[in-house]
């Protein structure tokens, strides 16, 4: 008999950090914020993490555990093109913020949409209730993911200081 179930990764798991915390991701985790400039400003493409998820029910970006050996950059769009459907074709990279809590980091890499990008037209994974852009200064409506929630000082700035890409 062959085994057909999911294989998961050697650094699938849950890890304790320097801070005390429990993380998902022996190796770290990533995610990728992407944003784009909206009518009213910075706007942010978040997914509704499902309920029995995590931190379910929060907004978040598409991310999750590294490979071991992974780039963050890497395990970035690979988690967003599990979570949504989007490809590395679809976003230009940025620049990166980590959150590191000794012995265990997140990396948060900032892109932008290579095309314009249709919330209904994502393929959700079953890891999401729904996707959405978000307005960057109305991120306070919505019960954020508290890593995302505890990042934002640090994301604004690098949203609001990157070039406006509209033609």
């Amino acid at each position: 008999m062959r085994f057909t179930g999911r294989v998961f990764a050697s650094t699938d798991g849950w890890t304790s950090c320097a801070l005390g915390h429990q993380h998902w991701g022996r190796a770290g985790a990533a995610g990728l914020f992407l944003h784009r400039d909206g009518v009213d400003g910075p706007e942010v493409l978040l997914q509704h993490r499902a309920l029995w998820s995590h931190h379910g029910g929060t907004w978040g970006t598409p991310g999750g555990a590294l490979h071991a050996g992974e780039d963050p950059h890497v395990g970035a769009l690979r988690e967003c093109r599990e979570e949504l459907g989007l490809t590395p074709a679809d976003v230009v990279l940025g620049a990166r913020s980590v959150d590191d809590h000794g012995g265990w980091a997140y990396t948060t890499v900032l892109a932008r949409p290579a095309r314009p990008i249709d919330p209904a037209e994502l393929r959700l994974d079953g890891e999401s209730d729904g996707v959405a852009w978000w307005p960057l200064g109305g991120l306070d409506a919505v019960a954020l993911h508290p890593g995302l929630a505890a990042s934002l000082d640090r994301l604004v700035p690098l949203v609001v200081g990157a070039p406006d890409t509209r033609g």
